[in-house]
């Protein structure tokens, strides 16, 4: 006996061919609507101020999301990607036509030339004069009043998500809108946007596993970029002043509601400034964008209130977590004695894990959940940062930041290393330390951009801000699988699952 969606299928195939039949192509190429549906009603209520307004013939489109029959007259509600309309099919207006509907379903996209009006209840409605099937649907919707809950087929097919749930547009919305925020704001401050490769021949500029492919051509083994440091750094040894990049990176991690294993980064350079002139330059970018695209410098996430107002907090690394659990980092200065602390702290500590990844533990355990309101955490040992330039009057420390909101990360920042002999010397110390604890996500040598530096780099600040985490900030959204269209999942064997409750 064929199940229910089984049934439906063979239903929808079946009015599909007598649409056909009629003569009728139910995927036209095209159907010319006058406007959204948001325009025709607001246009619509506007008008209704002006006397001297006579009604206007439209031509609208959008999905079936409902239908009504009260005898010789059909409602149907069409959506789109702007809102709603409802809209009146009369069989004395469209004549044999009218038998149409008899072959429409929820789902079916349908294009509607007629007037606005109100009806008696006051709904804002176009009276059809004609009609026109745009795309016939051949899957039943998510079951209408209980939306799409199921998170495995919201994040797999999240067509139906978009579809079914009305709160999901907007978050996507709000994405787009604060990426476009943060191109105008470092445009007016002089950046200038720029692309560099994606496919590279060393995975360097962050610790990370990353993604591996082999091109044929060239007969060479490359990697799917980790960061986007390198050569933007490139850029400003070549006399660009301030430059930046919006781009996909991929590291070859695991997933939780705050990783992904590709994600969107925002990476700027800028000459002459260092990581005081970042931090300022990160706190007003926030706020900014929260202020324009929120309306608000005072969000809420979970339980808390999120203050974006600068100046935020700043502390040290070292006094943090002296005050959070009594580590002085200076009194374990090597890794078997900082290893024996964290243990005693009730930490797993294990053989492959060097001293700046138990540094790293330590944060992410005693520190990072206390981060709620912005904070930027300041002044990193220099085991942890390769890349950045060493703090004067602090040995064994550099000039980097961290910033935090939530108890999340959302933005690293150095003050850049511009010795290239020092450099060198740091990227050699990571290798050792890949060698020693086996440890594959460590920072890599790169020679390339070795032979750069020796041109000469001038001070610059540089600033990684996660662009997903600080969507999930902003919108309020606690998983990063909320604020990505189309998540990382599991490829299921034979294809996505189709158990959605039918309409």
């Amino acid at each position: 006996m064929p199940d229910r969606e089984d049934s439906i299928l063979a239903s929808r195939l079946t009015k599909l061919e007598r649409i056909r039949n009629k003569g009728i192509d139910p995927y036209p190429p095209r159907f010319n609507r006058s406007c959204d549906l948001a325009t025709a009603v607001t246009d619509f209520e506007a008008s209704e101020e002006d006397p001297d307004h006579s009604p206007q013939e439209l031509a609208l489109a959008g999905r079936i999301m409902a239908m009504r029959g009260m005898g010789r007259a059909t409602f149907l509600d069409l959506q789109d990607a702007s809102g709603t309309i409802q809209a009146l099919f009369r069989q004395n207006q469209l004549g044999d036509n009218y038998e149409l509907l008899q072959e429409l379903d929820l789902g079916d996209h349908l294009g509607v030339t007629g007037n606005i009006m109100r009806t008696r209840t006051g709904q804002v409605t176009i009276d059809a004069r004609e009609f026109a099937v745009t795309a016939k649907g051949m899957r039943p919707l998510p079951e209408k009043f209980h939306g799409l809950k199921d998170v495995e087929i919201r994040y797999r097919q999240r067509y139906l998500d978009l579809i079914a749930n009305p709160d999901v547009m907007p978050i996507f919305a709000l994405r787009s809108r604060i990426i476009s925020g943060i191109r105008k704001f470092l445009d007016a401050r002089g950046f200038l946007e720029v692309d560099t490769p994606i496919l590279v021949p060393v995975a360097a500029g962050a610790h990370a596993r990353p993604f591996s492919t082999h091109h044929n051509a060239l007969d060479q083994q490359l990697y799917l970029r980790i960061a986007i440091e390198l050569y933007l750094k490139r850029l400003i040894i070549g006399g660009f002043d301030k430059v930046y990049e919006l781009g996909r990176v991929f590291r070859n991690e695991g997933i939780d509601q705050d990783h992904n294993p590709e994600f969107t980064l925002l990476e700027s350079y800028e000459a002459y400034a260092d990581y005081q002139d970042v931090m300022s330059m990160v706190e007003s970018m926030v706020s900014q964008l929260a202020l324009e695209v929120c309306g608000s410098v005072q969000l809420p996430y979970g339980e808390h209130i999120i203050d974006f107002s600068p100046p935020w907090k700043r502390v040290t690394l070292r006094e943090e977590l002296s005050n959070r659990v009594g580590i002085d980092l200076d009194a374990f200065p090597d890794h078997a004695s900082l290893a024996k602390r964290v243990a005693e702290l009730g930490l797993e500590v294990s053989p492959r894990e060097s001293r700046g990844r138990l540094i790293d533990k330590l944060i992410s355990s005693f520190v990072e959940p206390h981060l709620i309101q912005p904070t930027f955490l300041m002044d990193y040992p220099e085991i942890m940062s390769p890349l950045a330039k060493a703090k004067p009057g602090a040995p064994g420390y550099v000039e980097r930041f961290e910033a935090f909101a939530a108890g999340m990360e959302i933005a690293n920042s150095y003050t850049e290393l511009n010795d290239p002999a020092v450099q060198r010397a740091r990227f050699q110390e990571q290798e050792e330390i890949r060698r020693d604890f086996q440890d594959d996500e460590v920072d890599r040598l790169d020679e390339d951009f070795l032979l750069a530096l020796e041109y000469g780099m001038p001070p610059t600040g540089g600033l990684g801000m996660g662009i997903d985490r600080l969507v999930m900030l902003l919108s309020g959204q606690p998983s990063i699988r909320d604020i990505l269209l189309f998540p990382q999942m599991r490829t299921l064997k034979q294809g996505p699952s189709n158990e959605v409750s039918p309409t």
